[in-house]
């Protein structure tokens, strides 16, 4: 799963695939212990999702605290910032 993927969920969405994603992590620690794993290289594929679509979430949440001041930032001038 891509970025530009991720980004054209919902918050709500994006939640439910982490939690699906980290179940599938247990799963393949617990197939790992018990030597039945056959692709091992799906393990960090999984961890890189959730990773991909945690800070998606974490851009998302920025967005949402900082875009009322990036717009003052624009209207202000520049010597009023320092």
């Amino acid at each position: 799963m891509t970025a530009e993927e991720i980004r054209l969920m919902s918050v709500g969405e994006i939640q439910q695939h982490v939690e699906d994603a980290r179940q599938e992590l247990f799963n393949l620690r617990f197939q790992t212990a018990t030597r039945k794993l056959k692709n091992h290289a799906r393990i960090s594929e999984v961890r890189h999702d959730i990773a991909r679509m945690k800070t998606v979430l974490r851009e998302i949440e920025l967005a949402a605290i900082y875009a009322p001041e990036t717009l003052e930032e624009q209207t202000l001038p520049a010597s009023a910032l320092k």
